[in-house]
């Protein structure tokens, strides 16, 4: 991925990892347990992202500026001071829709190699 592309074409295809930590930041702003712990469910334990792994993908997403740390902090009683909450930015939900629609595409295609089954 570029270090600082605009266009959210330039910055696909994403990791599997990276698309995957996105999407766990679509609806709302996550600490980094919970976005592992997002990802593992969603995947039904197929993807499993360790600490070390996510913390550095976090520091690249946002130095790409597609994620970005969150000021805004919940009740401190329900919440560790510790934790850091990221958000997608808007060049991060524009990169997530085009790869989207790119693996979209892609099923698409496998579906008329009879390759994929219908739902």
């Amino acid at each position: 991925m570029p270090k600082t592309a605009e266009n959210a074409e330039d910055m696909i295809p994403l990791t599997p990892r990276v698309f995957h930590i996105l999407l766990a930041l679509v609806d709302e702003e996550q600490h980094g347990y919970r976005i592992m712990k997002e990802v593992e469910t969603r995947s039904e334990g197929k993807v499993r992202i360790g600490p070390g792994t996510l913390y550095e993908a976090i520091q690249r997403l946002v130095k790409n500026r597609l994620i970005e740390e969150s000021s805004e902090r919940p009740d401190s009683e329900m919440d560790d001071q510790r934790r850091r909450y990221y958000r997608l930015t808007d060049l991060g939900r524009r990169v997530l829709q085009v790869e989207s629609d790119r693996l979209a595409a892609l099923v698409g295609f496998a579906r008329t190699k009879n390759l994929v089954k219908e739902a």
